[in-house]
């Protein structure tokens, strides 16, 4: 029923000269810098002792043939979580000025054996027990099945990138109630506290790695703020940096008790902070109910953990109803989580839930939506991972609505129903950093899609967030990595990642750390084919194709608003104007009401005739199951330009062959509920 149109994709085309510049170089030899024998991608300075990279060869620099740049999409990464949660649930750091020893070391409750590190066995089950010796021996951590140790050092990351990587979103995450209610803490739980924080040390990382290159801006870790910035540095074959959030209760949005803790006023105070420290992308929700969505579930005993700090934080547990749509939630976990299950009040236990009823029964909130149409006026990208069904789909009709290509599903928290109308929009979708069967499986289930719509795909490995990563296939696999490989573009060579006296192989330690992500990749090629390949060498063009339209997108004039309107009937209340005016006045807090009968219409006069293309009708409650949009150059001929017998009430986007009118009527044929329709309101455009 809502059919947006997909916006114009920006596409950078080879010009005439720039062919005969690229002849004129091929036929001169190298450029001077390598004539000259200047390995600009090795640092004069890397600090000794230090982890090894073991990737030969250049980068690959500048576009391909058609204009696009190339390379690889980490859309979700946590690059500073050990800053968050307290300070003490990721143990060590992705980067130290003095030195490695005192980066990749564990948390101190962790020695002599593991035996305190609790947020592993909440999580895992077993008794957490591990040797906490880091640098040199790395015995027992990192590790694919680990989610409380460092997994991305920096020179872990550099070995990324030298494999092919281009962009990195690093998400600053937090989450207030883990925070207050694990044992082990060296700061205060306030969400942006570590935010800022997060922000600071991230500049911090980047002027690190470009003093190894000999100052400001010499680096391979660049942050970005706008595409263009992220274009020029991936045409320099260095690694486009993003900032994004994902936190619970972002803003102060929490809510106790259905009751919302923040206001209008903080979202758009947190949004221009934000904005200001460079983020441009974020979760509106994330694991708990909030006030401004609800969530998409955990489950296992990971979910039962997040369901209790859900209790803890907002009062409620996860409520659940029957789904209305082929999209489903995750199954709530179920499984035992004792440790996390002692902090409930006596007498207070995780309830139990229908197996047939897998949908969160919290959407997006009127909260929500102002928070999100603010993202939108500051051009910023949504992140729809995490968001329940319910929410998801009013998000997407909103983005719809207004042709609004800056929506990410970075780390297949999203049901895989919603990808087409995710990539009709504009927007990017990466997969989860699942092992390369699992990954390749879900990427042939999309392939179709990304072929009919011409973009690339990315994958997001949740590093140093709260998950595991691919466990090991086996050195007797009939088809292992094979070292050294070349990288994915050909240009590189790749050999085994040795870190102090530890070497690491993907057949038999699995996606431990980022410096594996090579070795990953080429696994997934062995696995799944180079076409599964290709398509993620094509990420970083889809991803600035989204971030730009995004920047550059002009939301269209309603013809509607402010317009006479009239109606067959308007609901009469002492207290509240229900006329057809309201429909029509710019404000989604007020709304037109018609008396409780199926035959009832609202009519809109634009002033003069226009070219029409689109109606948006903004339901109530009382919707219209239904009706149909009719057009008009004289109020009294009229023509039907769309019609539909199974609306479901949200937000519906009428699109249709545009067409000169005057004026447009909304007929209801049949209501959906007992009561008439019931319009917020009514913005007509011209495409």
């Amino acid at each position: 029923m809502n059919q947006a149109g997909r916006p114009y994709r920006r596409r950078r085309h080879v010009t005439i000269t720039s062919l005969l510049l690229l002849v004129l170089a091929m036929v001169l030899g190298p450029a001077p810098s390598s004539a000259a024998g200047t390995d600009w991608w090795t640092p004069t300075a890397r600090p000794a002792p230090d982890s090894g990279i073991d990737v030969t060869g250049e980068p690959f620099t500048g576009t391909d043939a058609t204009g696009d740049v190339r390379g690889f999409v980490d859309a979700h990464n946590h690059l500073m979580s050990n800053e968050a949660f307290g300070g003490r649930l990721i143990c060590g750091r992705p980067f130290s000025t003095a030195g490695v020893a005192d980066a990749l070391k564990d948390c101190p409750e962790h020695y002599p054996d593991g035996t305190l590190a609790v947020f592993d066995y909440i999580t895992h089950g077993g008794d957490g027990r591990h040797d906490p010796t880091g640098w040199p021996t790395f015995k027992d951590w990192p590790a694919y099945d680990s989610m409380t140790h460092q997994a991305d050092y920096y020179a872990w990351i550099e070995r990324a990138w030298r494999g092919g990587q281009r962009v990195l979103v690093n998400d600053l995450v937090t989450n207030g109630m883990i925070c207050s209610v694990y044992f082990f803490k060296d700061r205060g739980c306030d969400e942006m506290t570590s935010i800022r924080l997060q922000v600071k040390l991230t500049y911090d990382m980047q002027d690190f790695i470009d003093t190894m290159y000999g100052g400001p801006g010499k680096g391979w870790f660049r942050i970005v703020t706008d595409s263009a910035q992220a274009r020029q540095v991936i045409e320099q074959g260095k690694l486009a940096v993003v900032l994004g959030v994902e936190t619970s209760e972002p803003f102060g949005c929490k809510q106790i008790l259905d009751i919302a803790q923040c206001s209008r006023a903080d979202i758009d105070k947190g949004l221009d902070e934000l904005y200001a420290l460079g983020v441009r992308s974020m979760f509106l929700c994330h694991k708990f109910d909030n006030a401004l969505c609800g969530v998409r579930f955990d489950s296992g005993g990971l979910g039962t953990a997040i369901n209790v700090g859900q209790f803890l934080s907002t009062g409620t547990f996860w409520q659940t109803e029957k789904c209305t749509g082929p999209q489903k939630d995750n199954p709530i976990g179920l499984t035992a989580a004792t440790q996390a299950e002692q902090a409930l009040p006596a007498g207070v236990e995780v309830p139990a839930y229908d197996d047939g009823a897998r949908c969160n029964v919290r959407g997006l909130t009127g909260l929500g939506e102002y928070a999100l149409r603010g993202m939108m006026k500051r051009k910023m990208m949504v992140e729809i991972d995490h968001m329940s069904v319910k929410a998801t789909g009013r998000v997407l009709d909103i983005l719809e609505a207004e042709s609004y290509p800056g929506v990410i599903s970075s780390h297949s928290w999203m049901d895989l129903n919603w990808t087409e109308r995710v990539y009709r929009l504009g927007g990017f979708v990466a997969q989860y950093m699942h092992g390369s069967e699992g990954f390749t499986a879900e990427a042939r289930r999309t392939e179709a899609l990304r072929d009919k719509y011409g973009v690339g795909y990315g994958y997001g490995t949740d590093f140093n967030g709260i998950g595991d990563h691919p466990a090991p296939r086996g050195a007797g696999t009939t088809n292992p990595v094979t070292y050294p490989f070349r990288s994915a573009d050909g240009g590189s060579v790749v050999d085994r990642l040795t870190t102090g006296q530890r070497t690491w192989d993907i057949n038999t330690d699995g996606a431990a750390h980022a410096g594996l992500i090579p070795d990953w990749i080429e696994d997934i090629r062995l696995v799944g084919g180079q076409d599964v390949v290709d398509d993620l060498l094509r990420g970083a063009e889809s991803y600035l194709d989204t971030w730009g339209g995004t920047e550059h997108h002009q939301a269209a004039a309603n013809l509607a608003r402010g317009a006479a309107a009239t109606a067959s009937s308007a609901e009469w209340n002492p207290f509240t104007s229900y006329a057809p005016g309201r429909a029509v006045d710019g404000d989604r807090g007020t709304r037109w009401a018609s008396g409780w009968s199926d035959d009832q219409w609202l009519r809109v006069d634009l002033g003069a005739t226009h070219r029409v293309g689109s109606v948006t009708l903004d339901w109530e409650r009382a919707y219209g199951r239904s009706y149909r949009i009719d057009v008009s150059t004289d109020g009294t001929t009229w023509r039907t330009v769309w019609s539909t017998t199974t609306g479901d009430g949200g937000l519906d986007t009428a699109r249709f062959p545009g067409t000169t009118a005057r004026y447009i009527r909304v007929q209801g044929l049949a209501r959906g509920t007992d009561w008439g329709y019931s319009l917020h309101e009514v913005s007509v455009h011209s495409d």
